[in-house]
């Protein structure tokens, strides 16, 4: 739509509040709402005023003020307000010199995908994200100077088959796919979908996942990468609305519950240009050099875009052999135990495309797709040889044919040396920028990996009080 259009729409629909969202540093929305009085085709342009001194990771209090400008293709009317109220995402600008801001992540989506326009490779970055979660009944938490713990329950969790309950409970790694009433999360999900395709995302399916105590997945179908990080971001709070208002939380931790299978973001991607797919071709699984030398990007850089796919202290318990997680840097067609897959479902070459499994859904989507982006380009421009394809199951290798495989870092500690070691691809077109990457790095380090160094681990009385 256009700045009128959506006027108009808001008008049509007795609009009484706008709802300003935009997407922190980490990767979370933030809001504010003005009366639809102070909402006119103007604000289009001027933006609306905030302080961005509160934002994690932006402005210095003495350097505060921002602008936030709505996009008007965002605009639809948010499902969860009782009062009429028009949701539109926001591109953060500078008051003073009208320039976007350097540290916004949908600026930096922007400018990656301008930056595969000025390649003259490609015009178009094709995303497809499979975000997973779980459903839980009920969620406790606390730490403090003298205890620390977590309690999730689940109706549906495989624990509470000794609880007088009516049985039906998926085991663990066994949620994939029972009918009900082992799978009780489908009216759930289908209500989820409604929501979705009312504020205009294309589902192709929803399923149970794996794990026990309701782990689910809902795809949506490919978009342009700036488009697709809007929707990600747009999934997860229709989700978490649609489970809350049922009474239940949904989390997208990776890795929440002990034992079981944990949650990922399996992101497909293609690149293509004037109307025609460059991933399709005659070489293995009928994939093109280029897609080849995209996919040996990605392996090169794997280990520092995980920083940005993979950027929580839980992530790395999700990467850990044994539970479906993508550890092993490697490729194949058909085979989950390799880190990028070649989807074989079609022979279509629009289908052709290629599937990072080691994603997972506490990415900031913006950083993360343009990360994947960068890499993969990084290898078409240096012509990067991924080796060769590993068609066999990677989890049961002998060690000594295990002995060279490139693995996925073991802790998002690992994974920040690794992109500060390896960034260089990413500062090309001045898509990431230094400030960010470095940014990036302190605050996850300061915040994030210092502050679960220094607590005891409720285990780790397990293993040494009594020594």
């Amino acid at each position: 739509m256009t700045p009128k259009e959506v006027i108009e729409f808001a008008k049509a629909n007795n609009v009484e509040m706008v709802d300003f969202k935009f997407v922190d540093f980490v990767g979370q929305w933030q809001h504010f709402g003005t009366p639809m009085a102070e909402f006119t085709e103007a604000t289009f342009e001027e933006g609306s005023g905030f302080d961005g001194s509160s934002i994690r990771g932006w402005q210095a209090i003495n350097n505060s003020d921002m602008l936030a400008v709505p996009d008007p293709a965002t605009a639809i009317i948010d499902p969860f307000c009782k009062i009429p109220t028009l949701s539109v995402v926001c591109d953060i600008k500078d008051p003073i010199s009208g320039e976007p801001y350097g540290r916004d992540p949908r600026y930096v989506a922007k400018k990656a995908e301008a930056y595969l326009k000025s390649t003259g490779i490609g015009d178009t970055a094709y995303i497809g994200p499979e975000a997973e979660f779980f459903v839980f009944d009920k969620v406790s938490f606390d730490q403090n100077a003298q205890s620390g713990y977590y309690f999730v329950d689940s109706e549906e969790g495989v624990w509470n088959t000794g609880d007088e309950s009516l049985g039906h409970k998926p085991r663990h790694k066994e949620g994939y796919f029972p009918v009900p009433p082992v799978d009780s999360m489908e009216d759930l999900r289908t209500e989820i979908v409604l929501e979705m395709q009312k504020a205009g995302i294309y589902i192709e399916k929803q399923h149970h996942e794996v794990a026990t105590a309701g782990q689910a997945e809902i795809d949506m179908r490919f978009d342009s990468l700036l488009k697709m990080a809007d929707k990600l971001m747009l999934y997860k709070y229709i989700t978490k609305n649609v489970v809350k208002r049922n009474g239940k939380t949904a989390t997208f931790m990776p890795k929440p519950v002990f034992g079981d299978n944990g949650s990922g973001m399996h992101t497909h991607q293609s690149i293509w240009k004037e109307g025609q797919p460059l991933f399709a071709g005659d070489e293995y699984a009928g994939v093109s050099q280029t897609c080849l030398f995209y996919i040996g990007g990605i392996l090169k850089h794997a280990k520092a875009i995980a920083a940005l796919t993979n950027p929580t202290t839980n992530s790395y318990k999700r990467l850990i052999p044994g539970f479906e997680a993508p550890v092993n840097l490697a490729y194949s067609s058909r085979n989950r135990s390799a880190s990028i897959r070649i989807p074989m479902y079609s022979s279509s070459p629009k289908a052709k495309r290629i599937e990072v499994r080691f994603p997972d859904p506490t990415c900031n989507p913006y950083f993360a797709f343009s990360a994947m982006l960068m890499a993969g380009l990084d290898g078409i421009e240096n012509k990067i040889d991924p080796g060769d394809a590993m068609d066999k199951n990677l989890y049961e290798l002998e060690a000594k044919e295990a002995v060279n495989l490139k693995m996925m870092p073991a802790s998002l500690d690992e994974a920040l040396d690794a992109l500060e070691a390896d960034y260089a691809f990413l500062l090309k077109g001045d898509v990431f920028t230094e400030d960010i990457v470095q940014n990036w790095i302190a605050y996850k380090r300061e915040n994030e990996v210092d502050a679960i160094r220094v607590r005891p681990h409720p285990h780790e009385f397990m293993l040494y009080y009594d020594i």
